[in-house]
């Protein structure tokens, strides 16, 4: 029978072994990267071989903690930062997030530590500023032969800034609640761009030049509708000027002419630049009059597949708008139509639609295999559609 240990005998510890101090440098390394700049620093006093680890980080994070007033309680460290780090580090990417910032004082460091962020090649740059006022960029060329991405949230944007030559690299650019006061945005290597809940206080239109643009989100901009330029490799884009109000300059005696904006040159501002898409979600208002006015020289939408489009476009009463869009679009395969109305149930019902016979009449697309309509009631508003549809021999059953 096998002695037992004699009676109150410790065990012997148990020494686990150090995982994460057996990777290698570039592994904890990019482990750091996600960390505020802050944390990532701390690591520096967990062991000898941690010291200057976060000098060599592919990710720099300065972020606002604990809600305090982040930029001026992270001047001086942020000064340490920039003299210590280790300039022959590149970076992937690089953050700089506040909620909070004082107009007077932090605008130049927030410019600073972007500069900071682009002369150490970064690849993906994020500036966002939660706060309730826009923060001034300085008005300066942005010039980086590695940057491949930038998201802008909360800054007030000036010419220079937008003029992306000097960023042959540049393919996507995300811009969000951003104060643009710029005449043109423009890109011959932006492949992706999206401005969403953004604002022009100019008196003309922002040109929007990206002839290599791929995707294109316009949502919720406020002033002058952007010009869009030729994207002749465009395939996917969404439109939402719901909230767009073109400044009017002046009037036609004619009650019923279009007000029109001080550079109107007759050419389409929005239809033209994505006639070459395959797919489409096109969304406007009652008050915008933008699609209106483009629709009177509507283009050839020659490769496009799939088109969403709200209840704005049945607001005429013969459809005008919608008959258009569809005479159109040739090789059309799907056409969804979202016809919700506030007033009433929020329960969200389907109907599908195809051709009932062979026989499909020559204003719409013979490609046309999926008609959607979605909406939350029947009304007569919906029930004019679906009659308008049934004249092209098209038969709806609910989902």
């Amino acid at each position: 029978m096998p002695q037992g240990r004699r009676h109150g005998s410790a065990a012997p510890p148990v020494r686990g072994a150090d995982r994460i101090g057996a990777l290698p440098d570039p592994i904890l390394q990019h482990v750091l990267s996600f960390l505020p700049a802050q944390a990532a620093v701390r690591t520096c006093v967990l062991a000898r071989r941690w010291r200057h680890l976060w000098r060599s980080t592919r990710g720099l994070r300065v972020v606002g903690l604990d809600g305090a007033d982040a930029v001026q309680g992270l001047r001086k460290f942020m000064d340490h930062l920039l003299v210590l780090r280790d300039r022959a580090a590149d970076l992937d990417a690089a953050e700089i997030r506040f909620d909070r910032f004082s107009v007077a004082d932090d605008e130049a460091y927030v410019n600073l530590w972007t500069r900071f962020a682009v002369m150490s090649r970064v690849r993906d740059l994020t500036l966002h500023i939660g706060a309730s006022s826009y923060l001034d960029l300085d008005n300066l060329p942005l010039v980086s032969q590695h940057l491949r991405v930038m998201n802008l949230d909360g800054l007030s944007l000036q010419q220079k800034f937008l003029d992306l030559a000097g960023c042959p690299a540049l393919e996507v650019l995300n811009m969000q609640h951003c104060d643009i006061s710029v005449g043109r945005i423009s890109s011959r290597s932006l492949k992706h761009l999206s401005l969403r809940s953004c604002r022009s206080n100019s008196n003309c239109w922002v040109h929007v030049s990206a002839p290599g643009l791929v995707s294109l989100v316009l949502l919720r901009f406020g002033g002058t509708t952007p010009f869009l330029e030729n994207m002749a490799l465009l395939e996917t884009a969404r439109l939402d000027l719901s909230d767009d109000f073109d400044v009017c300059f002046d009037y036609d005696s004619d009650e019923n002419s279009v007000p029109f904006n001080k550079d109107d040159s007759g050419d389409s501002v929005l239809l033209g630049a994505l006639s070459g898409a395959k797919h489409l979600e096109l969304v406007s208002a009652f008050q915008n009059f933008v699609f209106r006015r483009d629709l009177r020289q509507c283009p050839t939408f020659s490769k496009l597949k799939t088109l969403l489009l709200n209840e704005d476009w049945s607001e005429a009463p013969d459809l005008d708008a919608l008959a258009c869009i569809l005479k159109h679009s040739p090789v059309l395969e799907k056409l969804t139509l979202q016809l919700f109305t506030n007033k009433g149930p929020k329960q969200e019902m389907k109907m599908k639609g195809s051709y009932s016979s062979a026989e499909r009449p020559a204003a719409i697309s013979e490609h046309l295999k999926v008609v959607e309509v979605q909406c939350n009631v029947v009304n007569q508003g919906v029930f004019k559609v679906l009659k308008f549809l049934c004249a092209f021999n098209i038969r709806f059953s609910f989902e």
